[in-house]
């Protein structure tokens, strides 16, 4: 069993701000950091750092080869990476303001010339039992899921950053779903009141969509997990707030590897919610990320 992520790579300048900039308003920052980022990079350094081999397929621009540096020293494969002249490479401007919250915008850049070619001939080199995980933050996802269950693996989506084009997917060709309250509502249409029923909810995205498992965090909420024989509930772990960029992947990243390590889904929630809570004490995306043995530490 091998695991692929085909997802984003991005630059992300992040900045300190008291609070987010308002319409008109023009705001000083105290301070500018930059850091890899991208969902795609995020949860395959967060399946690496959780123990599992992962290769990474996508794309950046020259401007972005620190990104491959950056992912070959947390153990990310990342042979599928294609490098494109005179395209830049995806970015994100992340604001993080004094409690710890972001906001962020996105520019999609070499994440957005994915093609049928390329998604091809990455998925030949997978078949029968691997595992695909995909965001939305590239493009071509509805051939990408089509081809991969084709060749008998198994499709994980995180819908992030959430947009309309999620719909038009083959959602019932999803395994297992990560999403946060926020997708999980504009999911199920505004018909329900996610944080009133999270299990409920779980269970409402099953039913509507097929997916075989859904993994539902709740930032201090904690999280939930529902899949056709259970739902179960987890207490987010404690955490002092530095940054909450990235909190999401992390949580996907250590939940996927205990799953597929054959732990229980009990299990995987608690893993992927002491990662998440270390994650979010730290600055930056995919540098928060931690180890499983502090995960694991943590937990003793």
């Amino acid at each position: 069993m091998r695991v692929l992520c085909f997802g984003s790579l991005n630059i992300d300048y992040t900045y300190s701000v008291p609070h987010f900039v308002a319409r008109g308003e023009t705001l000083s920052a105290s301070a500018r950091h930059i850091f890899c980022g991208g969902k795609g990079l995020n949860q395959s350094v967060a399946l690496a750092r959780a123990g599992l081999p992962v290769s990474l397929a996508g794309s950046i621009g020259e401007d972005g080869c620190f990104l491959l540096q950056a992912l070959a020293g947390s153990g990310v494969d990342t042979s599928h990476v294609r490098v494109l002249p005179d395209v830049p490479t995806g970015h994100a401007i992340i604001q993080n303001d004094a409690g710890g919250d972001n906001c962020i915008l996105v520019f999609g850049g070499a994440n957005h010339h994915t093609d049928l070619a390329q998604a091809r001939e990455v998925l030949a080199c997978f078949g029968e039992g691997d595992v695909l995980c995909l965001q939305n933050e590239i493009n071509a996802l509805g051939d990408i899921i089509r081809l991969a269950k084709a060749r008998g693996m198994r499709v994980v989506l995180t819908p992030a950053p959430m947009s309309q084009e999620i719909f038009s997917l083959p959602l019932e060709l999803i395994d297992q779903l990560f999403c946060n309250e926020v997708e999980a509502g504009v999911l199920l249409r505004g018909e329900m009141d996610v944080l009133a029923d999270p299990p409920a909810a779980a269970q409402a995205l099953r039913a509507r969509y097929g997916f075989g498992a859904v993994a539902l965090t709740l930032g201090a909420g904690g999280s939930v997990y529902a899949d056709g024989e259970q739902t179960l509930r987890q207490a987010a772990c404690p955490a002092e707030v530095v940054d909450t960029t990235g909190a999401g992947d992390t949580f996907a990243g250590f939940f996927l590897a205990a799953k597929l390590e054959g732990k229980t889904p009990q299990e995987a929630l608690l893993l992927g919610s002491a990662a998440a809570s270390i994650a979010i004490s730290r600055p930056g995306a995919s540098p928060s990320i931690p180890t499983r043995a502090e995960v694991e530490a943590a937990l003793r």
